[in-house]
């Protein structure tokens, strides 16, 4: 029995729906969504001659070079990709831009195939649209935001809280000059479109105060939504007060022990320490005007010492050579002037775990 095409876009997002991208790759490139692949009836050059044809000699014309296109060898192993996804995701649906030609062309090759698979009414836009109103209908609802200086573990709070909406981890960054990770950061789109689904899958266990991280405008590249951003500017902050000693900590194991890890996972031993140490090189690069020239080269030539020490005994010790002052002389006094500007917003102030235990007693 055949299924209909989908209007549930809540459903879809929620259920994490696998979904056949119809788009060109041009077009995936830009933003999907996160259960979706990219299975095209066109690629960028074919999609590029057809737009052409369609702007110069109408739509009859440019389905049919369409069809000239994509035809033989080219359309059956195209058919047989499209045949494979829906096997493997027999719930799933299809897409293209608005749910029009390339969707209705793509069904009724499967369907000639032996194939009878639902799409989506609407297509990307609609989906991209029904994204778009739930973030700004969540920043109409409660915000609590978690404060507190580099390294006091707010977003893995975030993360441990039911009702937390990781930021960092929808833009894949940590928003810091370190904040990269080894892949790439998201774009914008796919960014707000992770942040969106992580929005509607809070919402379908009933929660309608949420939790986020203590932000600037920007995190890396992306752009926090308008939106949230302009909510975060009103919302009441609970600020993590942990003692150095175990903010140094964090900090050594997320930039430095997972980031060493990680590239060494995908790059190999030798390429994998010598771009561990560029990016720890780059992070530094980046705020030395803010540093000031004289401290930034002795810092930088403390952090590249201890990477070369880490290497050949894995003694983690020299990083807080450079670490703890670029805490107390950089990031400390930056985020205490930022929050003096916030000071009447703050509700509550403790050590991590008092900060969590709060926040789940008065967020629920």
């Amino acid at each position: 029995m055949s299924r209909p095409n989908c209007e549930d876009y809540r459903q879809l997002f929620v259920n994490d729906t696998p979904l056949m991208d119809m788009r060109a790759p041009v077009e995936f490139g830009l933003g999907a969504f996160p259960t979706s692949v990219n299975r095209p009836l066109m690629q960028d050059s074919e999609r590029e001659a057809v737009g052409t044809c369609y702007k110069k000699k109408g739509q009859e014309a440019a389905i049919a070079l369409g069809h000239k296109l994509v035809h033989g060898e080219i359309k059956a192993e195209r058919i047989a990709q499209w045949k494979a996804f829906c096997e493997a995701n027999p719930q799933g649906y299809l897409y293209c831009l608005r749910g029009g030609l390339r969707s209705c062309i793509t069904q009724q090759w499967l369907k000639e195939a032996g194939i009878d698979y639902p799409r989506v009414v609407g297509g990307y836009k609609a989906l991209r649209r029904f994204l778009i109103e739930t973030i700004e209908q969540v920043a109409r609802q409660p915000i609590t935001l978690i404060g507190g200086n580099t390294g006091s573990g707010k977003t893995i709070m975030v993360n441990e809280l039911e009702n937390g909406l990781d930021l960092e981890g929808a833009a894949n960054h940590r928003g810091s000059s370190f904040g990269r990770y080894v892949t790439e950061q998201h774009t914008q789109i796919d960014f707000e479109n992770v942040l969106a689904v992580s929005m509607l899958k809070k919402q379908a266990i009933g929660i309608n105060h949420f939790v986020l991280e203590d932000e600037g405008k920007t995190i890396g590249s992306a752009s926090v939504p308008l939106p949230i951003n302009s909510a975060m500017q009103q919302a009441t902050l609970a600020i993590v007060d942990d003692p150095m000693e175990i903010r140094l900590t964090r900090l050594m194991d997320d930039y430095v022990v997972r980031m060493q890890r990680d590239f060494v996972a995908q790059y190999g031993e030798e390429q994998g320490w010598i771009r561990f140490a560029e990016y720890l090189e780059r992070g530094m690069f980046s705020i030395r005007k803010r540093l000031g020239l004289e401290r930034y080269e002795q810092l930088l030539q403390v952090q590249q010492s201890a990477v070369r020490t880490m290497q050949s005994s894995g003694s983690l010790e020299g990083h807080v050579g450079w670490l703890q002052p670029l805490l107390e002389q950089y990031y400390d006094p930056m985020y205490t002037y930022q929050l003096s500007k916030k000071s009447e917003r703050i509700v509550f102030r403790g050590e991590y775990d008092e900060v969590k235990a709060w926040l789940i007693e008065k967020t629920r």
